[in-house]
């Protein structure tokens, strides 16, 4: 029994006519009076009342096979369109990782423009450190993850959605807010405020005190990046933080960037799918979203520089990836 044959079954008790039905269907009148005769012989039962060949009354068989008919091709209609509908990205459901730098200060702006598109797509977002969010993506319960380094793994796709520079802060009370800029090595007696362990950017300014041969205080560890603020803001240390997490506190004068001579980072925020396997049609959606509007982030996200017009660095020393 297929789908057609119980279309043109419904449309000949609909139309009472095997030409109007076929018409209706785009058949031949053969090609639905063998469809019926197939049904007929599949269920070993009539179903027309064929005592009055101008009249297609059914039989009781007929009757049950009609109200199952409508039942069925009514529930694949339905099925036909929600599928067209998750491959429009019109319904259908995302989900994200972003970790808590993009979380706070890139994902709003690109839900935003997202759901502009696709308003009835329902989001779920997960926040959590990079390496766990690539091993839910790796597991299948991710879409999609923002992450500010890029993985090593050949069986990921990465887009480059922006660039940022990792930078030290300080409250603008404190002693070194107004020099222009200090060396590493001026920092060996300062209390510093540390995020995350497990932080690439942490490990590299651990690392980079290390080279200089100087110590570093950290009297406060794993902090999050908006207590790291708070805490700075309240001169109870240094940090060391994403630029685009502190734009408006640094433009209202509530923190100070500290610039130093020898060292500078930057880093690549990227949106990571994965790769060899067919992504659900809303992530699709959501990365066409980010590459149309990835180029109004870098605009946005404002250098040391232009907060601070006198910062030259002498000494660039890129990150790992």
């Amino acid at each position: 029994m297929e789908f057609m044959q119980l279309e043109m079954f419904v449309a000949v008790v609909d139309e009472a006519s095997v030409c109007k039905a076929a018409e209706r269907v785009h058949r031949t009148q053969p090609a639905v009076s063998m469809a019926l005769r197939k049904l007929e012989q599949e269920l070993s039962e009539p179903l027309f009342d064929r005592t009055n060949r101008q009249d297609f009354k059914l039989t009781e068989s007929g009757e049950l096979l009609y109200e199952y008919a409508m039942r069925l091709l009514t529930v694949r209609r339905e099925a036909l369109t929600a599928i067209e509908d998750l491959n429009n990205a019109k319904t259908g459901r995302l989900r994200l990782g972003a970790n808590e730098s993009i979380s706070f200060y890139l994902l709003p702006a690109i839900t935003s423009s997202f759901q502009k598109n696709y308003p009835t797509v329902k989001i779920e977002v997960r926040c959590d450190n990079s390496d766990n969010l690539l091993t839910d993506l790796r597991k299948r319960k991710l879409d999609v993850a923002l992450l500010s380094h890029l993985p090593e793994e050949n069986e990921f796709d990465a887009l480059p959605m922006m660039r940022d520079e990792m930078v030290f802060i300080t409250s603008p009370v404190h002693p070194l807010a107004s020099r222009e800029r200090v060396s590493i090595k001026e920092l060996a007696d300062e209390s510093f405020i540390a995020e995350d362990v497990c932080s690439p950017w942490r490990k590299r300014f651990v690392e980079a005190f290390a080279e200089q041969q100087t110590p570093l205080n950290i009297i406060v560890d794993n902090a999050p990046i908006e207590t790291i603020k708070k805490m700075v803001e309240m001169n109870l240390g240094i940090g060391f933080v994403p630029l685009m997490c502190v734009k408006e506190e640094v433009e209202s004068a509530r923190l100070a960037i500290l610039r130093l001579r020898d060292f500078w980072q930057e880093r690549t925020l990227w949106a990571v799918q994965r790769k060899h396997t067919p992504s659900a049609y809303a992530a699709k959606a959501f990365m066409r979203v980010v590459t149309s509007i990835k180029d109004t982030f870098s605009q946005e996200a404002p250098a040391v520089t232009e907060l601070h017009p006198q910062v030259k660095p002498s000494k660039a020393v890129q990150g790992k990836r």
